[in-house]
């Protein structure tokens, strides 16, 4: 069984995101989702409504393909530190190849990454191009060194960005299930600053 590990902090989640899901959606067996606290974030939602607002769009996405039910969100999974998310998931699916996405933004942060030798190769890396962030020729020198198995994915993805988000009300890049959620819980600052109407 060929797995795709797919984390984010998605505060929150973008209509970037749910491409992606779909797209592993059609690629791999199974696609497992978590949502976690990146260490070198901040985050503004809760752990809770992240998780909340990705079992959404999980939600509409499989609404939209009931003849493959093959998202998983798996919250149990989750760690800052992916290693811990890949042993974890090879004890619920021992017998599975995992390919691990992250997008070419965090290419060249591998190297740091704890234990990053030991998890890749536990792995394959599936990269996600990024609009502004091209993989250089030195990032994929440094994988080969590390004997990394990586491929590229073919895929566009919505220039979208949750931090971008978080920083004005424009729904486009939100997933509809996901901004009616986000309007009903007042999560981000600009909110705050709208003027009540009299």
């Amino acid at each position: 069984m060929n797995i795709a590990l797919f984390g984010s902090s998605a505060d929150p989640p973008t209509v970037g995101h749910k491409a992606i899901i779909e797209w592993l959606g059609q690629k791999f067996d199974l696609c497992v989702i978590w949502v976690s606290n990146n260490p070198f974030k901040s985050h503004q939602a809760s752990m809770e409504q992240r998780l909340e607002m990705v079992r959404r769009m999980i939600a509409e996405i499989n609404n939209a393909h009931p003849d493959r039910p093959n998202i998983e969100l798996h919250p149990e999974i989750s760690s800052p530190r992916s290693l811990f998310t890949v042993q974890q998931a090879q004890q619920i699916w021992p017998d599975a190849t995992f390919h691990l996405v992250v997008g070419s933004d965090i290419v060249p942060q591998l190297h740091s990454w704890y234990h990053a030798n030991q998890l890749l190769n536990l792995v394959n890396l599936l990269i996600v191009p990024r609009q502004g962030y091209a993989l250089s020729e030195q990032d994929l020198e440094a994988l080969r060194i590390r004997r990394a198995t990586f491929a590229i994915a073919n895929i566009g993805v919505p220039q979208v960005s949750s931090s971008a988000y978080r920083e004005c009300d424009d729904d486009s890049g939100i997933v509809s299930s996901v901004a009616e959620y986000i309007h009903q819980e007042h999560l981000y600052e600009w909110q705050e600053a709208r003027p009540v109407s009299p």
